[in-house]
This record gives structure tokens, sequence and C-alpha cells, in this order.
């Protein structure tokens, strides 16, 4: 063990920041990808096989799914970061007990939320935004998407146990069993079977079972650290309280993302019908599409900022967010490029059929290059505002992540609309990612990051004080 930490150790202050960075950060942005097909597929193979208003028929469900992943990660973060500190202190057992409740926790609050939902999923659907036109895709997808929740909030929660263990390639493998199985069956469903919406959310539960299975499989085989055992799924109310303490701050973040994600189809329907319903779905998929990879960056750029800021090594902490930062913004500006210049070609990955294209055109492609103006500087705002977080300032860092959603988005998409209509829509979030870049651009100033890398010392009276 000492060995392995020396190692590590050693890779961490040593090692060129590219060289870590690629280490770090590839497996990471391949699972964030992965992961975002899951969100993405079923919208591609509906716009081409059944039809536009297919796609804002699963764009109506997304609450739901942020509100599971909610839940996934207030256990999944809070229970895998406890189970690490306590098997750092030597305290295997009192790990796996806290990986036992974290899987009884999840069957419990997948149980509860599948009935719930079942229960007032119309309901849900039409304070989601759902209009009469778009409700039926909406309740077809909905009414198979919420049986699988037990599956997914299981293998997506217990999925960071695995990653935690330093086990990133097979907690890869979980996301990417669900995704492939979840576009191998879409086909099947949608075009030989002729299942429409439903063969979609079938093919994606299904995907999300194999998941489950397969951490339940790698806790049971001797390829783990810790072993998941019968009397350690008895729920002790010390680990439940400290498991949700932990993971109460990205537990927020998704519930607030939800409740963003409401407010958006409300006003969509609003001031566009079901038209530009459809058309936030394509344009969200294709932003998914875009942010993955720098969320995947940011990953990995977390434990090379952590180690060396504890270390003291503040000229490497410096490197690191500098170059993380020119990534994320060259990336990200060859995303703006794409977007501005070819948006119709971006659009017809989802909706193929010229009819459909026809229609939803003049709204969608305006709704493209407008939702993506300020993408650059996203990027940038994204990794910049880690630093606070991989250096242990959580409140600078969730103030700064949460600005981009809920203190200028929120009344963004509330008071543009009144006096732009559509196009405050789609412009909400470019300015949401431009103001808080302003904000994040403050506080990385205080903090020294955006100079040029001094000696040691000289940066510890910079970032040390911070």
């Amino acid at each position: 063990m000492t060995d392995l930490r020396s190692s590590r150790s050693k890779m961490l202050g040593e090692q060129p920041i590219p060289e870590l960075l690629m280490r770090f950060s590839v497996p990471a942005i391949v699972g964030m990808m992965v992961n975002a097909l899951y969100n993405v597929v079923d919208r591609i193979f509906l716009g081409a096989g059944v039809s536009q208003l297919a796609i804002g028929g699963v764009f109506l469900n997304f609450p739901i799914l942020l509100m599971i992943m909610a839940f996934g990660m207030l256990i999944g973060v809070g229970g895998s970061t406890l189970a690490s500190i306590r098997f750092g202190e030597g305290k295997k057992e009192e790990s796996e007990k806290i990986l036992g409740n974290a899987i009884t926790l999840t069957a419990l609050f997948g149980i509860a939320m599948m009935i719930l939902f079942s229960i007032f999923l119309e309901k849900l659907l039409r304070l989601f935004g759902a209009s009469e036109t778009i409700l039926p895709y909406a309740i077809d997808y909905g009414r198979i998407i919420v049986l699988g929740i037990p599956f997914q909030i299981i293998g997506f929660g217990i999925n960071f146990f695995i990653r935690s263990e330093g086990n990133p390639k097979v907690a890869m493998a979980t996301m990417f069993i669900g995704a492939i199985t979840n576009i191998i069956l879409d086909y099947v469903f949608i075009y030989p079977l002729q299942m429409g919406v439903m063969g979609a959310a079938l093919a994606t539960i299904i995907g999300q079972l194999f998941s489950a299975i397969w951490v339940m499989r790698y806790f049971l085989s001797n390829q783990s650290l810790l072993k998941l055992r019968r009397e350690t799924l008895r729920l002790e109310w010390k680990y439940v309280k400290e498991i949700f303490s932990l993971g109460i701050t990205p537990f927020s973040m998704q519930l607030v993302a939800s409740g963003i994600n409401i407010l958006y189809n409300n006003q969509l329907q609003a001031y566009g019908g079901d038209l530009a319903t459809s058309s936030m779905g394509v344009i969200q998929s294709i932003s998914t599409l875009a942010f993955m990879p720098v969320f995947g960056l940011n990953q990995g750029i977390s434990p090379i900022v952590g180690f060396n800021h504890g270390a003291r090594n503040y000229k490497r902490v410096q490197k690191t967010m500098q170059i993380g930062i020119w990534i994320a913004v060259l990336y990200m500006t060859a995303n703006w490029i794409i977007s501005m210049a070819f948006p119709e070609v971006l659009v017809r990955i989802f909706i193929s059929r010229p009819d459909e294209f026809a229609i939803i055109r003049d709204m969608v492609v305006p709704g493209v290059r407008l939702n993506n103006l300020f993408i650059p500087i996203a990027g940038y705002q994204i990794i910049a505002a880690n630093y606070f977080q991989s250096t242990g300032k959580p409140r600078i860092g969730f103030i700064l992540t949460m600005s981009r959603q809920l203190l200028i988005l929120l009344p963004a998409i509330t008071i543009l609309p009144l006096f732009f209509g559509m196009n405050g829509i789609w412009v909400a979030m470019a300015i949401s990612d431009g103001l808080s870049s302003l904000i994040t651009t403050f506080f990385i100033l205080r903090a020294g990051i955006l100079h040029k890398p001094q000696v040691d010392h000289h940066c510890e009276s910079m970032l040390g004080a911070q």
C-alpha cells in the first residue's frame, strides 16, 4: 500500500502535465461521451424512424431523468467519498458497510421513485409543459422509462464506488455495456419491430438493467477491493447521515438542473408550441455531445490540481489549469465554428426526414446558433470554476457552478422571452455562459491562476492564501 501511494504521488507530482491530463482525462471523456449516448441515441433513432414530435416527447421526460441522476449522485458521490476516506484510514470493514448501505438506499429510492412517477406521470408531464399533441408520445416513453428507475439508480449511483476504487476502466465498461445495448435495441425495436417511442424506452431500460447487473457482479467478485455482503445491507443511520451530507451538493445542483429544464419546457410551449419543444430536444442533444468532453477533461484535471495544491506545488497547479483552460476553449471554439457555419448538418443528425426538416428548420437553426453563441467561454468557465472545488474551496465552487444555472439562467429564461419571444429563450443559455464567465474570472484572477507560472514560493503567496 505504501509503495502504491508513493508511486501515485510521484506520478501526480512529477510526471509532465500533458501526459497526466491524457492519462486521467481520456478515460473520463470516453465515459462521459458513452453516458451521453443514453440521452441522445433515442432521439436520433426516433427522429429518423418516427417523427420530430417523438423527440419532443422524449425531451419532456428529461426532468425525470435528471431527478433520478440527482438521487444517484446523492448516494453515489456521498457514499463513495465516505468509503474512500474510511478505506484510507484502514477501516475496510466500515467501508464495506457504507457500500452495503448505499446499495440498499439506491434500491429503496429507486422503488419509491418508480411507484410515485408511475402514479403521477401524466400530471407531471403536463406540469413539465406537455401539450395534448405531444403528450401521448411523452406518456408512451415515460410509462416504460419509470419501470427502469431502480436499475438506473443502482447502475449509475454504485458505479461511483468502482471509480473510487481506482478502476476507471471497469466503471467505463458499466456505461459501455448499457449504451451499446441501448443502441442495438433502439434499432431493433424502432425499425424492424416498429415499436416507436415505447421501443426506445424499452431499449433504454434493458441497457440500464445490464449496467446494474454488471455493477453488482463486480462487488460480488474477486476483482473488487470492497465486497458486497448480506449483513452490510442493513441501514445504519450514522452512515446514511454522512452519505447524505457528502452528496448533498451534487444532488442540489442536479435538482436545480431539473427545475430549470421544467421552466424551459413551459416557456417553449408558451412561446413556440410543440415545434419549439422538439427543437429544444435537438438543441439539447447537440449541446450534450459538445459539452461532455469538457466535463471529462474536468474530471481528469481534478486529481492533478488537488494533489499538487495539497503538496504546495503551486506551479504545477497553475500549469494544469492553464493547459486545461486552453484545451477547453480551443475545443469549444471548434464546436462554435461548426454550429455557426453548419447548423443544418447538426440538426439533420436528428431530423433526417426531408418533409419534417422543412417544417422545423426555421425554428431550430436559429436556436442552434443563438444557444451556442458563447460556448468557447463556457468551456473556460467550467474548467476554471472547478479549480475551487478541486482545492478544498467548495463554497466558491458551488457559487460559480450554480451561477450559470440558477443565478443567471433562471431569470434569463423568464425575462428575455417577454421582449424577444423565442429568440429570448434560445439566447438565454448564451447570456448565462457570458455572465457566469465574468463572475468566474473575478475569482480566478484573485487566485492568480491566469498569470504566467512563477517559481513555487511566489505561487504559494498567491494561491495558498485563497
